[in-house]
């Protein structure tokens, strides 16, 4: 049997199936630690810098260990990558026969019962329900990933999958094909699942309420991508109600009755869809997050009569009896409905935020905890499994105590691993001097007159990150007044094509720029010379009148703590570090990162930001950052 070690050495077995395969000194430090803790059912923290290489270090002790092991992704997007792409490529080196299960949410399997339940779509959605329809009996798996015809956010989705408060269960006359029944049939039976963050959570909270768990009793739980894991679980643990969840439960409540339904039960059926366009008539006009409490006056009414019409239908299905399955679980949805607005509309609420949020053609009502710690805690301590966390962004220098107090693990152990990649020779920070405050309605426009000479500078490209759509589109404005700042080069906007369709551009084009906010600040890997430069406009302070952060500030002011140092600056430091990293991807990657935000050099926290970024090197001057960039480049068309 191959030691631990000798997958990370000169003579690894990854050599043979890993093009490009370089031994790393802190990828076989933490694989170590990761066997270590699985060894010892131990509790692990792994700060793991971009190149480590942390998907190896510990996918390889998982598979030798011998244990059930979970490994739980950020996105569905990882967690194919990694079944698909990484698993496979790891269990060549490894040489165990290690059975392997990739488990969803039931949202992405197709629900044959709901299908065929379809009779009369709308015309807009006929093209994708044939591909549908085709697509049943060519798959084996039902995961709607495999229908790359039909887009993810198509609305015949959620008329063809299920939801825990709809499926028929064992009722369901397909039970016995269930794409889901399979999945979790085969994820039990494996030696390793492949998991998401929502599917865990989804586990651990029905462990929580005494329901049998779905995923495998496991022996170790890997989570990467933890840096999210805080967020989701405080969204996770609370309780949310939303007119397009009411529209969708409405639609069931038509097609389960339909064959039993008589004027009066219309009657009814129909305020309650008035009811909906009433609450979302009543809601504030601004979309966004605001706090249910101010705008609970104008709502009242609405939910109120929201609660009546759902009581009223409620009565008017129970009075079907047991006329079929379908009418059955539509009065178990209808019941919890009624439960959760209840728990929304009550000023006696438990410990909790209560927010509403308002789209353009819908609006959710939640009710998020102000703190999950203790609660995510008690689930961790339950069990008598391993539990490794990872990330490239977890700790401030190396301290995780912002992580670990969120998640209740203040016992665990904490480990850094940093980026292998010559960040101290091959990245540089540029901090333009005399820009205006954050604030101040001309910064957006100072500071791409600060970075766009940089392109002068190099041939590669350059990605804008934003803190906010509204600074994102006067960017777009500006250029569109300046388009000779581009020097000839294409601008790609957030907005204007998907995201993996404009970083498919970016790459192609080589010297593109390009405008983003969100979902571009992680998750995003341009190597090679089409990206040399990352410029981003603030420091991303979440928003203290965002209701998540309110509740989070709320707590730490009743546990005597300071919310701006231990919790809005923490999180600002490690989106940062993210965005930040979107730079370096690869050994030979060169660039700059421009942080226009004076607060930086103006306020006294400023340095904790430039610490997030060691060894990494700034400086003020556009001379420095020219003379940077012209011997790497030099240097790459030498080598």
């Amino acid at each position: 049997m191959t030691d631990l070690t000798d997958y990370f050495g000169d003579s690894s077995p990854l050599r043979d199936h890993l093009p490009g395969f370089q031994p790393r000194a802190g990828q076989a430090w933490m694989a170590e630690a990761v066997a270590e803790a699985i060894a010892g059912s131990g509790r692990l923290i792994v700060e793991a810098g971009t190149g480590t290489g942390k998907t190896f270090a510990y996918l390889i002790p998982a598979l030798q260990s011998g244990r059930k092991t979970i490994i739980s992704t950020g996105t569905k997007a990882l967690q194919d990558q990694l079944y698909h792409r990484d698993l496979p490529l790891v269990g060549k080196a490894v040489g165990r026969p290690v059975t392997t299960a990739l488990l969803k949410g039931r949202a992405n399997y197709l629900c044959i019962q709901r299908l065929d339940q379809v009779t009369e779509p709308a015309d807009a959605l006929v093209d994708d329900l044939n591909e549908v329809r085709e697509w049943r009996h060519r798959t084996s798996s039902g995961d709607r990933a495999e229908l790359i015809d039909v887009a993810e956010d198509s609305p015949v989705w959620p008329l063809v999958t299920s939801t825990a408060d709809n499926c028929l269960g064992q009722k369901c006359p397909e039970y016995s094909r269930c794409h889901v029944v399979k999945a979790r049939k085969t994820a039990q039976e494996a030696d390793l699942v492949v998991v998401n963050h929502h599917l865990l959570l989804a586990d651990l909270a029905m462990k929580e309420e005494g329901f049998v768990e779905f995923l495998p009793g496991a022996e170790a739980i890997i989570i990467d991508e933890a840096h999210q894991l805080p967020d989701l679980a405080v969204q996770f643990f609370g309780v949310a109600l939303g007119t397009r969840e009411l529209e969708r439960v409405l639609d069931d409540l038509r097609a389960a009755t339909m064959a039993f339904a008589d004027a009066e039960f219309l009657h009814r059926v129909d305020k309650l869809q008035t009811a909906i366009r009433v609450l979302r008539a009543d809601a504030p006009r601004q979309e966004g997050r605001h706090e249910l409490g101010e705008v609970i006056d104008d709502m009242r009414d609405a939910m109120d009569g929201l609660a009546h019409a759902i009581h009223d239908v409620q009565v008017a299905v129970a009075e079907l009896g047991d006329a079929s399955v379908e009418v059955e679980k539509v009065h178990e949805q209808l019941t919890g409905l009624a439960e959760r607005l209840a728990v929304l509309a009550s000023e006696e609420s438990w410990d909790g935020l209560r927010w509403v949020e308002v789209n353009p053609r819908s609006l959710r009502m939640h009710l998020t905890p102000l703190d999950v710690s203790g609660k995510m805690n008690g689930l961790i301590e339950t069990g008598f499994q391993a539990w490794v966390f990872t990330s490239a962004t977890l700790a401030i220098g190396e301290d995780f105590s912002h992580f670990t107090a969120r998640l209740g693990i203040g016992d665990a152990r904490g480990l850094t691993f940093p980026s292998p990649y010559r960040v101290e020779e091959n990245g540089l920070i540029y901090l333009p001097p005399g820009l205006p405050q954050p604030s101040d309605p001309k910064h957006t426009g100072a500071v791409l007159d600060a970075v766009t000479p940089l392109l002068e500078m190099t041939e590669g490209g350059m990605f804008c990150l934003f803190t906010s759509h509204r600074a994102l589109n006067n960017a777009k404005k500006w250029f569109r007044s300046n388009k000779s700042a581009l020097g000839g080069r294409r601008l790609l906007v957030q907005g204007d094509a998907p995201r993996d369709d404009l970083l498919r551009r970016f790459r192609k084009l080589g010297d593109a720029v390009l405008l983003g906010t969100g979902s571009f600040w992680e998750g995003v890997d341009v190597r090679g010379p089409a990206l040399s430069i990352v410029a981003i406009d603030k420091l991303p302070f979440a928003s203290p009148a965002d209701p998540l952060m309110m509740a989070r500030l709320e707590f730490i002011r009743r546990e005597g703590g300071n919310g701006f140092m231990d919790h809005q600056l923490p999180l600002a430091a490690l989106a940062l570090k993210q965005g930040a990293g979107r730079l370096l991807r690869d050994d030979n990657d060169f660039g700059v990162v421009a942080l226009c935000d004076p607060r930086i050099t103006g306020k006294r926290y400023g340095s904790r930001f430039l610490e997030c970024l060691a060894p990494m090197p700034s400086t003020a001057s556009r001379d420095d950052v020219a003379s940077f960039l012209a011997a790497h480049e030099q240097r790459g068309a030498v080598a």
